[in-house]
């Protein structure tokens, strides 16, 4: 199965919001990461783990707190792929491009719900 048959769409902000903002975009779209944006391309990621992190400190802007090098993938790679790339960078979440452009974001949680399309030499080598 291709990722873009279970990826859920992507929240985007600017590198600049606060992290109360960040805070309270997450809370209202229900999620727990969002993609920091800077001339429309992905320049980090936040995850609620960052803002748990970073509560607190009241000059915490998105810039600060979000982990730069964000790891992406690309819509037609399968999901085995994504669990792969997930597994040997020990992350959670991937954002999917198409042509370059974010078009939204798979998480582990959409790889264990769609477990029963991996392949099977995924599990067993």
């Amino acid at each position: 199965m291709i990722i873009s048959k279970i990826m859920s769409k992507a929240v985007i902000i600017n590198e600049d919001i606060g992290l109360k903002e960040i805070a309270d975009i997450m809370a209202d779209k229900g999620v727990d990461t969002i993609i920091a944006i800077k001339d429309n391309k992905i320049v980090g990621i936040i995850t609620d783990g960052d803002i748990i992190k970073n509560l607190g400190k009241k000059d915490s802007n998105a810039f600060k707190i979000m982990s730069g090098n964000v790891i992406t993938i690309n819509e037609k790679e399968s999901i085995d792929n994504a669990a792969l790339i997930m597994a040997e960078k020990k992350i959670k979440r991937l954002p999917v491009l198409s042509s370059g452009k974010l078009v939204g974001i798979i998480t582990a949680t959409d790889i264990i719900e769609n477990s029963d399309e991996l392949n099977e030499d995924f599990f067993f080598g």
